[in-house]
Formats: C-alpha cells, structure tokens, sequence
C-alpha cells in the first residue's frame, strides 16, 4: 500500500473544508428558511418581503459558509470563500432544475443571485 503524499492530503483537506462549509451554509439556510415561513404564517408577509427575505437568506447562509471555510483555510481566505459560495449557487441552480425543470426569474435574477452568493461567500471569507 502506498503512502500518500502530503500534497494529496493537502487536496483532501481542501475538498473537505468546502464540504463542511457548504453544509454549513445550507444548515444557516434551512433555519432561517424555517423562519421565514413562520413568520409567513403568522405576520402574513406579502409577496415582496417574502422575495427580500429569500435574498437576505442567500447572502447571510453564502456569508456564514465563506466565513467558515476561510477560518479553516487560514490562508487565501477571500478565495475559499468565493467558492464557496458559488458552489452554493451551483447546487442551488441544479437543485432547481431537478424541480421545476427550468429556471425560474429569467437570466436577470439567476446572474444576480450568482452575484450574491458569490459575494456573501468571499464578504465572508475576508471578514474572517
């Protein structure tokens, strides 16, 4: 059996810290998501405070997992960040796709949430 190189450890570790970060980021998700829907319930909001709050989900949850991801990279903290949080974007997008078979918002709306899911990510990988 052959010893692995440190290099390839070192790859390993890379695609773990993206793992956790990113399960990081969708565990933020489904709680706040959780959240809103309570507060859907109970307050009644309207169409576009609901469309705010899913926005101000995708930035706070891409924020949380950039800022994990880049106390665990330590180094190039904007960078893990980043993709972070277009890995984010990338497997809500194919997430969507399975669903509803096509995107929803036109090309408008999917560039801007790539927009801020790759930015909550890197804000968030530089604040750590």
């Amino acid at each position: 059996m052959e010893k692995k190189t440190r290099n390839e450890h070192r790859g390993e570790n890379k695609a773990v810290w993206i793992l956790k970060s990113l399960l990081c980021a969708y565990i933020v998700t489904g709680i706040l998501l959780l959240l809103l829907t309570l507060l859907l319930y109970k307050v009644n909001l309207d169409e576009g405070k609901v469309t705010g709050g899913i926005t101000a989900i995708y930035v706070i949850s891409t924020f949380a997992g950039g800022f994990f991801a880049g106390k665990l990279a330590k180094v190039r903290k904007f960078i893990w960040g980043l993709t972070t949080g277009v890995l984010y974007f990338a497997l809500l997008l194919l997430i969507t796709l399975g669903i509803y078979h096509t995107i929803q918002g036109g090309g408008m709306g999917v560039l801007t949430t790539f927009l801020l899911c790759a930015g909550g990510g890197m804000l968030g990988g530089m604040v750590s």
